[in-house]
């Protein structure tokens, strides 16, 4: 249970003894706890917009917080948010390029790579036995994909196959299907050839 404050306890923070560690290092963070606190109120209390995004940066550092031991885990969430904004601009950039500023194929180009970054990122976590970092696959099929959403600006039927083609490359390469699949090629391929050399061992005799 946690201790009572105590005029005992009152008297070690107004002191501030320095061999009494604890009262050294709780009156800093109570000061600059209640400064902290009362620059957000101000900032907050300045308008709706200033509101709201108070309340987005406190939720943020909340779930960094939460999952500050899930260095993975953030890696893959902060490239998953870069790679959304990155492809959106590429795509709007295409658009403002080729003098189709909102046009329907953009909207749906946008909304593919936001697909298939979420793709990424949950298929990283669906893999039994990864090659490699969770994190870091996402990363990988992040960087293609955004290669792909450029290649979408010159040729926009092409930006979401390519960058599907991608994802799953990675996925597949990261999670080991290649590596077995070859790998069971190369034994049918052994089987066949030992097969055909005993046959030409037989057909010589």
């Amino acid at each position: 249970m946690t201790p009572r404050p105590t005029l005992d306890s009152l008297r070690r923070l107004l002191r501030q003894e320095r061999d009494d560690a604890w009262a050294v290092r709780l009156l800093p963070r109570l000061v600059l706890g209640l400064a902290a606190a009362y620059t957000v109120f101000v900032l907050a209390s300045a308008g709706m917009a200033s509101f709201i995004t108070v309340c987005v940066l406190i939720a943020f550092a909340g779930g960094v917080w939460l999952l500050r031991r899930r260095g993975q885990l953030l890696l893959a969430l902060g490239s998953t948010v870069v790679t959304a904004a990155m492809t959106g601009y590429l795509a709007a950039a295409g658009d403002i390029a080729r003098g189709s500023a909102g046009g329907l194929l953009s909207g749906q180009a946008v909304f593919g790579y936001w697909a298939l970054g979420g793709m990424a990122l949950l298929g990283a976590w669906m893999l039994k036995r990864p090659r490699g970092r969770r994190g870091v696959t996402v990363v990988l099929a992040d960087v293609l994909l955004i290669g792909a959403s450029g290649v979408g600006m010159l040729a926009p039927a092409w930006g979401v196959p390519l960058g599907f083609l991608c994802v799953v490359g990675v996925l597949a390469v990261r999670g080991g299907s290649f590596h077995r699949v070859s790998k069971r090629e190369r034994g049918v391929r052994s089987r066949v050839f030992r097969r055909f050399m005993s046959a030409a061992d037989t057909d010589a005799r």
